[in-house]
């Protein structure tokens, strides 16, 4: 595994408005902060508050408790708190890499967010919800299912096989199993290229970048698998197929569900479904907008380095994502846990968190005001070192910001 030193921080080597931060060593580090992450775990449980905020307060507006949670309280908190970092120093890191407290977190995640579905099915079934209503639960429990895709990218990343069969099952609610295979074997290796479905082009509007990742992201981890079970001599049937039984987890929690609630409920199961693949697909246009990685001079790309994902380090929402916002050093060291993940020097900052990035997003004149301008400063004025969208409107930008 390949660590970085140059290109993070340690601690005590932060100054600025910052100040220096100090690590608390491996019996539970960062302990200044450590205590917040179970903070992260009371996010499928924002599925429940709908039903009894509306109980006791008789306003059905609150249907839609998750959405005004994540993208209002949260940009609100991020704004107040603001940027807070305690840094481990390179001594700490293998310590920290093994304390168990940390993995235990995202293991809580998995039964809690799988609870707050079933009691989303109950409520959609023998509730006396109105259509509004329940497009708003649906909404809710679909922000969890996207937010749980970012758990299981987590998990994902591990050798263990508990964490990564925990894995498949958190992405068995929003059908994204296929995640699985195409973001380890996938993105991580093409990764701010052209060629990346998940690593949108500056130009690209989030509504023309949601059907090329989604489309690209099943051919790309059906033909990864593919070629893997060949090289292994298997045939694409075959029962460790990755995809195909990660589909499957997606077929039988279904299955389940509807069984014990009724057809009634399939319509929630692939509204909530979509909603999450909206909001993981979200994070991913953020996270390498623009970005581009170099050609060498003999053909190959350049290794991906902390400047080729966006940053941000907005200490709530980095709680709410698992540190998942320091995607630097995510993408120098994959196999590093959340906990460990750092601030990379020559890291292109976002200027807000994840939740108020993709609501900029939403509305691509105002995100390409904001961004296309930070892109350029990023690459020093020169347009043709981003990566642009093809076409006219990608002919345009080249014109308008001499790179033609």
């Amino acid at each position: 595994m390949r660590t970085d030193h140059h290109a993070v921080v340690p601690a005590g080597r932060r100054g600025g408005r910052h100040g220096s931060a100090q690590a608390d060593g491996p019996r539970l580090p960062q302990g200044r902060r450590s205590w917040l992450w179970p903070i992260a775990t009371l996010v499928p449980l924002s599925a429940l508050l709908p039903s009894q905020l509306v109980l006791h307060t008789g306003l059905a507006v609150f249907w839609w408790t998750g959405p005004m949670l994540v993208f209002v309280v949260v940009p609100v908190l991020d704004v107040l708190v603001g940027d807070r970092f305690v840094e481990t120093t390179d001594d700490d890191l293998s310590d920290l890499q093994d304390v168990r407290f940390y993995r235990w977190c995202t293991f809580l995640f998995l039964p809690l967010q799988l609870v707050s579905l079933v009691i989303a099915c109950y409520l959609w079934s023998h509730g006396t919800l109105t259509l509004p209503d329940k497009i708003g639960l649906a909404v809710g429990v679909g922000i969890v299912g996207g937010i749980g895709i970012n758990t299981a990218h987590e998990l994902g990343h591990r050798y263990e096989k508990l964490e990564r069969h925990l894995a498949k099952i958190a992405l068995a609610q929003t059908m994204y199993g296929h995640f699985f295979v195409e973001h380890n074997r996938g993105h991580h290796v093409r990764v701010a290229t052209p060629g990346d479905p998940a690593s949108s082009r500056m130009g690209e509007t989030l509504y023309s970048f949601l059907p090329r990742t989604i489309i690209g992201a099943v051919r790309s981890a059906l033909a990864l698998e593919a070629t893997r079970l060949a090289r292994h001599g298997r045939r694409w049937w075959h029962p460790t197929n990755h995809v195909l039984n990660a589909w499957l987890m997606t077929v039988v929690l279904f299955g389940v569900l509807v069984a014990a609630f009724g057809v009634s409920v399939l319509p929630m199961l692939l509204l909530q479904a979509c909603v999450g693949i909206v909001v993981l697909e979200s994070v991913n246009y953020v996270e390498h907008y623009g970005l581009l990685r170099a050609t060498t001079p003999d053909g190959r790309l350049e290794r991906c380095a902390p400047e080729h994902s966006w940053n941000s380090d907005r200490l709530v929402t980095n709680i709410v994502l698992f540190h998942v916002q320091r995607h630097s050093d995510h993408h120098a060291n994959p196999r590093r846990r959340y906990q460990t993940l750092r601030s990379c020097r020559g890291a292109p900052q976002l200027p807000a968190g994840y939740p108020t990035m993709i609501l900029l997003a939403a509305v691509p004149p105002l995100f390409f005001r904001i961004m296309d301008p930070i892109v350029l400063r990023h690459y020093d004025g020169d347009i043709r070192r981003a990566n642009v969208t093809p076409g006219r409107h990608g002919a345009q930008l080249l014109r308008a910001h001499g790179g033609r």
